[in-house]
C-alpha cells in the first residue's frame, strides 16, 4: 500500500532505476488497435497486484477498442521508479497509486501530472473471521478485544491471542496499536498475502477465531463478501504518516490518485480524456481482479466488464 500504507513499496537502488529507464522498459503486453490513429500511442505502468492489473487493463482495452490507441503495458516497480520513467518519457500512465504523495518532486519539477482520483478508496484495517460477528456482535469494538482475547491463542502466541499482521515489509501500526490499546495479544506477521487469505477462509469454514489485517480494495472480500461487517472499529485516526500513529486510532481511508506524464496531459486528446475520466468502485476492481484469479485472462477479465458497463465506459470517452 505505498509510502502511506506501505503493502507493496519496494526499494530500488538508483542504477537499476536508470538502467530500466534506458532499455526502455520490459513491455509485457504491447498491443495496438488497427482503428484510426485519432488517438496516439502510449504507454501503461503495469504494477505487480491484481487490483492494479484489472483497471490497467479495463483502460488499455476502452482505449483499443473505442478510441483506436496504441497501447503499450509495461511492467515495472512502483513508485519513484515508474516516475522516473514518465519523466523520461517511456511510461504515460500510473492508474492506481497509494504513495500518499510521494511523487511530489516530480509534480513539482512538472515531469508527472496529477489526473484525479480513480474511484478505488485504499482501506486498512483489522478484521475478525465474519462468522464471529454474529456469535459476537460487540467483538468489532475494540474496546471489547481483551474479553475475547483467549479466543485467538495458537501455540505460537504466548499465551495471548493471535493477531495476524502482513508480510514482514508491509507498513503497518499494529504493534503500535496493541501496545497503546494495552491488548492481550501478540503480533504475528504473516509470510504472504496468501498466508492471511488462507487464514481468513479456513477460519470462516471451520468456524474458529482468526483476527487479522485486511484491507480495500482486495479480492478476499469478494471471497467473503461480509467481511466489511468485520472490521474491527478503533477510533477516527489522528495520523497521516505511519511514523506519527500513535496507535491508539485506526487506519486512515485514502482515495486513490491517477498520475499522467506531461506528454499526455499537453495531447489533451481522447485518451487523455479517457484517464481522467476514468473513476470505478472497490467492488468493480475486485470483481475483476477476482476473474483473473479464477483463470481468466486479463483482457477476458477486462472485455467480461466492459461488456457489462457500457453506460460507465460511455461517461470515460465522452460519449
Amino acid at each position: 500500500m505505498k509510502s502511506l500504507f506501505g503493502r507493496r513499496s519496494a526499494i530500488v537502488t538508483a542504477a537499476i532505476a536508470t538502467a530500466i529507464i534506458l532499455s526502455g522498459c520490459s513491455s509485457v503486453n504491447d498491443s495496438a488497435s488497427e482503428a484510426s490513429g485519432d488517438c496516439g500511442s502510449y504507454a501503461i505502468a503495469m504494477h505487480a497486484w491484481g487490483g492494479y492489473t484489472a483497471s490497467a487493463q479495463v483502460v488499455a482495452e476502452v482505449a483499443k477498442q473505442e478510441l483506436g490507441c496504441t497501447i503499450t503495458q509495461t511492467t515495472l516497480e512502483e513508485g519513484p521508479v515508474t516516475y522516473d520513467a514518465m519523466e523520461a518519457g517511456t511510461i504515460d500512465v500510473i492508474i492506481e497509486d497509494w504513495g500518499g504523495g510521494r511523487w511530489k518532486e516530480w509534480t513539482d519539477r512538472g515531469a508527472v501530472v496529477e489526473a484525479g482520483e480513480n474511484g478505488n478508496i485504499g482501506i486498512i484495517g483489522m478484521y475478525v473471521a465474519p462468522w464471529m460477528v454474529e456469535k459476537y456482535p460487540d467483538i468489532t469494538d475494540s474496546k471489547n478485544l481483551n474479553k475475547y482475547a483467549s479466543l485467538f491463542k495458537t501455540a505460537d502466541s504466548g499465551g495471548k491471542g493471535a493477531w495476524f499482521e502482513g508480510p514482514t515489509g508491509y507498513t503497518t501500526i499494529g504493534e503500535k496499536m496493541v501496545s497503546a490499546n494495552k491488548l492481550n495479544f501478540k503480533v504475528i506477521f504473516s509470510g504472504s498475502e496468501a498466508a492471511l487469505v488462507d487464514g481468513f477462509l479456513k477460519a470462516e469454514k471451520n468456524k474458529t477465531p482468526f483476527i487479522g489485517y485486511a484491507w480495500q480494495p482486495w479480492t478476499l472480500h469478494s471471497k467473503l463478501p461480509t467481511l466489511d461487517a468485520a472490521r474491527v472499529k478503533f477510533p477516527a485516526n489522528d495520523w497521516s504518516d505511519p511514523a506519527a500513529a500513535s496507535g491508539l486510532t485506526d487506519y486512515p481511508s485514502t482515495p486513490l490518485i491517477k498520475l499522467i506524464s506531461k506528454k499526455l496531459n499537453d495531447a489533451n486528446d481522447p485518451f487523455t480524456k479517457l484517464v481522467k475520466n476514468f473513476k470505478w468502485t472497490n467492488a468493480d476492481q475486485n470483481g475483476v481482479a477476482a476473474d483473473l484469479e479464477g483463470g481468466m485472462s486479463a483482457e477476458e477479465a477486462a472485455k467480461k466488464w466492459i461488456a457489462a458497463n457500457p453506460d460507465t465506459v460511455a461517461s470515460w470517452i465522452g460519449k
